[in-house]
Parts: structure tokens; sequence; C-alpha cells
């Protein structure tokens, strides 16, 4: 858990945020931030859901992005979840984001006690936890190590309280190893249709290394597979489109 003390503050998105972050060596905030925060465009007036938020990064690049909507960044580590407010309040968020300190794996009624309520979110966006518990070595530093791997649960019990927060034909978003995505697809089947996956590679020549995924609650639409979306060019300077997204402009699915 960050103390005040031992935190840096980033600025993010060409200067249109200023977040207060972990020390170097604690659970930081980065490009799997930046694209999940420019994944999907959502409509004005709309709730945007931050689910496993952290420090806030995704929920309030989208609020910087569409001044209409109103976002909610759902943390369960209490010091994460005090930066978020922090952030919030640092960059004039406060009419219209907020924070809800819940553990995503809980109980519905739990979650339901400690306010997360179901079908109220427009939009779900979501970097779970990659690992379940006992599936790797995790890291010694125990944010670090809570952020990464599920503890009383796993991906499909995250995605079902996804599932619970949306509203009929509500979208998700979400980001993930790519190795991952037979786990993913298994997690939305039956709850989610119209889904789009879009590889993320560091270069054109390599292998993907993360998974984009988009989906519609409850609807019947078709599967697509998008063509790649790659972070680097061959000198390691980023592509123009991922430039654009690290200064906040442009989306990868409109």
């Amino acid at each position: 858990m960050p103390e005040a003390d031992e935190t840096d503050i980033d600025v993010w998105l060409g200067g249109a945020l200023r977040l207060a972050q972990p020390a170097r060596g604690g659970h930081r905030a980065g490009t799997d931030a930046v694209l999940l925060g420019g994944l999907i465009a959502p409509h004005a007036g709309e709730v945007v859901y931050d689910i496993g938020a952290g420090t806030g990064a995704v929920g309030l690049a989208v609020a910087s992005r569409v001044p209409e909507c109103r976002i909610v960044l759902v943390e369960r580590d209490p010091g994460f979840a005090d930066l978020a407010r922090r952030n919030i309040e640092r960059n004039g968020f406060a009419a219209r984001a907020a924070v809800i300190e819940a553990d995503v794996l809980a109980s519905g009624t739990r979650r339901k006690a400690d306010g997360l309520v179901g079908g109220l979110a427009d939009l779900v966006l979501t970097n779970p936890p990659f690992f379940e518990a006992g599936a790797h070595r995790p890291s010694p530093v125990a944010a670090k190590a809570s952020a990464h791997t599920f503890e009383g649960g796993g991906l499909d019990a995250w995605l079902r309280t996804c599932v619970d927060l949306l509203k009929p034909n509500g979208r998700l978003g979400l980001i993930h190893r790519a190795d991952a995505l037979p786990a993913c697809l298994d997690g939305l089947r039956g709850r989610f249709g119209s889904i789009v996956v879009r590889p993320v590679q560091a270069r054109i020549e390599r292998p993907a290394i993360r998974i984009l995924i988009t989906a519609v609650k409850g609807s019947r639409g078709p599967f697509a597979l998008r063509p790649p979306l790659v972070l680097q060019t061959a000198d390691g300077s980023f592509t123009p489109q991922v430039a654009a997204l690290n200064e906040g402009r442009g989306w990868i699915e409109p």
C-alpha cells in the first residue's frame, strides 16, 4: 500500500493529466493503461467504470478526453484507492468522478454493501490481474503481486462482475496477455457478443504481447479479429497511432 511520501507525480497524455503513482519499483500505470484508456470512445452522458483502477489512470484518461461522461474508479486496495481520490482532486474531476473501494471478486451481497451496484455502467474498462494464484512466481513487491495475481477468484469471476455492472447492451473493454485469449473468450461466452479482438505487438515482426478486446453485453453480433496495433517502428520510436494515444488523441475503437 503506497504512502503519501512514497509517490511520484507523472505527467500523462501530453500534460492533460497529472497522476500520483507509487515510487519507482511499485506497481505503476504505463502503456497498458494508455491503450485501455484510448480503447473505446464513450458517448456524452455515459457512465464509465474503471475496474481494478489502481491510481485511476484509465478512468481519468477517459475523463480528460470526454468531459461529458461520468467516471467510477473501483479499487480494493486502500492505498491505491486513496491515490485515485487524490488524482481526481488534483485534476479537477471531483464533480464527475468518484472512487468505490470494493473487491471485484467478493460476493454480490458484499459488493452491493460496499456501493458496487449492478446495472449502472454504460461502459466497463478493465485490466484484470494477469495471473491465477499459483500459476506464476509473484513479485516480491506486495502491491505488484496483488495487482498481477487473482486472490480468492479468477478471470471468470472477474468478468462475471463486469457483466453484472453493465446495463443491457453495455460495452466492455479489456486488455490482457496475448496467451490469455482462450481464457478471455471462455469468460465472455454466453455473456457478451459482438466481440472484437485486436492483438498488440511491440514491433511488426514480433509476436503479440497483449490483446485488446471489446464486447457488448447480451449481443448476438459476430466475432471479429482486427489487424494488430503495433507499438514501435523499426528504430524504436512509437508508431504514429500510439504516439497520438500517448498524447490523448484518437481512439482505437470508435
